[in-house]
């Protein structure tokens, strides 16, 4: 349930696959209501009226301030699922693993690069880490409709079945020995696994790479949150493919 009338609205905006809009039938219909009615209206999610009490229930009593939104649970895909997503698209595979990241606005940012990059999906584990919500789907700007995302009971043996299958691993970290614009494996089936911001890569996963390389970073700047990190390796892994097609 998405509570309260601007995260309502972002949500509807950000096209989150919804099952209901609940109205307070005594709530005073200001623009932000209004907005969430019409929004429901276009996309065709039923509006249903409910009373204060009903609304604070569905909502575990959060600030609903006289609407909420019901929002479909996430279908994950299987972590090999992936692999047979860009096997039918007759190309290499590049997917982003994330390691250890718990904000979704970071998933969904990440879904974001992927999609802006021709990357074909993005690998979660299915405990400590951030999942497909609300905040998740609004900073993926609508991407999560166009990339889908995997889970794993345990992402190192994910990992490992991607390297048995002939995927390199590549992990991002700031102490890597290797830039990325040089990374060697770019023209290759690749898994890149980014961690979280300020503790990087948890010691297990390192261990399971291939490759370690770095973003080099100036400044005053420790390191990058996940979804920029995602977007710039994302990005030269693009740049090198593109250049060595264009051989």
């Amino acid at each position: 349930m998405v509570a309260g009338r601007n995260s309502v609205v972002e949500a509807m905006r950000a096209a989150v696959p919804a099952v209901a809009l609940y109205v307070e039938h005594r709530a005073p219909t200001d623009e932000k209501i209004r907005e969430a009615v019409q929004l429901a209206a276009g996309s065709g999610v039923p509006v249903r009226e409910a009373g204060h009490a009903e609304l604070a229930r569905l909502t575990g009593g959060a600030v609903h301030q006289g609407v909420a939104l019901s929002v479909r649970p996430y279908d994950y895909l299987l972590p090999d699922e992936l692999l047979e997503r860009a096997a039918a698209r007759g190309q290499l595979p590049l997917i982003v693993a994330l390691d250890s990241v718990t904000d979704p606005r970071n998933l969904g940012a990440v879904v974001r690069s992927v999609a802006a990059f021709g990357g074909h999906g993005v690998l979660i584990p299915a405990r400590r880490s951030a999942s497909v919500t609300a905040g998740a789907w609004k900073a993926s700007a609508g991407a999560l409709t166009r990339v889908p995302v995997a889970r794993a009971p345990n992402l190192t043996r994910a990992l490992a079945a991607y390297q048995e299958a002939g995927v390199f691993v590549a992990g991002l970290d700031a102490d890597g020995d290797t830039a990325v614009a040089e990374l060697p494996v770019a023209d290759a089936p690749l898994a890149l696994v980014v961690g979280s911001e300020g503790r990087g890569l948890s010691r297990l996963v390192a261990d399971r790479c291939d490759i370690v390389v770095r973003i080099p970073i100036g400044g005053s700047t420790e390191s990058l949150n996940a979804g920029v990190a995602a977007g710039i390796a994302l990005y030269e892994v693009a740049r090198q493919r593109a250049a060595l097609e264009g051989r």
